[in-house]
């Protein structure tokens, strides 16, 4: 990555392969702006990606600290709401570079009447994405937990593969709904 080749090497098109596919689930949701916001919806992606593969992958429930565990940083729920709280600070960043103070005018939009409304769905985007992330992650250690209590090796070690699968999903559905998030706090209204 700090020398870039004009013919890429393997781990060279590798990052640019990542790179691209960050970019493209940012043009998509957020729209022609999309630049200022890569590199925000690929570390969300990118983290959530690596920390939640290593936690599948690599038995680190094994080694014991005094005050937790070493796994993945997303079956924690304080994990998952500072990280919906991120993008929730993203969200109202975006919609206030982008329109300044004109930007709170979409909470009485069509009507004042609507005012707790729209605030309410704005409070709720951080919670969603927090407990969709967290949920997901925990069903899948659950479900493995109890297929190992059950049966001996021979069923949950197809079941954790599953959680791999599961795990990078997880990733593009926060970054994509971030993105989401942020693309429409850019948009106008009509």
């Amino acid at each position: 990555v700090r020398n870039p080749q004009t013919i890429p090497t393997d781990g060279q098109n590798f990052f640019e392969y990542v790179l691209e596919f960050i970019r493209d689930v940012s043009k998509t949701q957020i729209g022609e702006e999309y630049g200022p916001w890569v590199p925000f919806i690929g570390t969300m992606f990118l983290f959530i990606f690596v920390s939640n593969w290593s936690g599948a992958l690599l038995p680190w429930k094994i080694i014991q600290l005094p005050h937790g565990e070493l796994a993945a940083p997303t079956n924690d729920i304080n994990t998952t709401v500072a990280l919906a709280l991120l993008t929730s600070v993203a969200y109202f960043y975006a919609g206030l570079s982008k329109k300044g103070l004109g930007y709170f005018g979409k909470y009485i939009q069509p009507t004042p009447i609507l005012l707790p409304i729209n605030i309410l769905e704005d409070f709720t985007k951080p919670l969603s994405l927090s407990f969709r992330l967290f949920g997901n992650i925990l069903a899948d250690e659950l479900v493995v937990v109890v297929l190992v209590s059950l049966v001996p090796l021979v069923v949950p070690i197809p079941v954790m593969f599953l959680g791999l699968f599961t795990s990078g999903i997880q990733a593009l559905i926060f970054a994509t709904l971030a993105a989401a998030y942020i693309g429409e706090s850019m948009e106008g209204h009509h």
